[in-house]
């Protein structure tokens, strides 16, 4: 049972945390575009090398 106090406010601070690194996400624009980054890979890269 006393194991209670200590995982009671580990829970807290691990959900405060995450609350808070989605806020922090969310205000500099990490989750704004979320299908363009994916595309990006299947689009041409003009840079390349060339084959050999």
């Amino acid at each position: 049972m006393n194991i209670l106090y200590l995982l009671i406010p580990m829970a807290l601070l691990l959900t405060l945390s995450s609350v808070a690194a989605f806020i922090w996400a969310v205000r500099r624009g990490q989750l704004d575009d979320l299908e363009t980054p994916a595309l990006r890979p299947l689009l041409d890269d003009e840079s390349a090398p060339p084959p050999r």
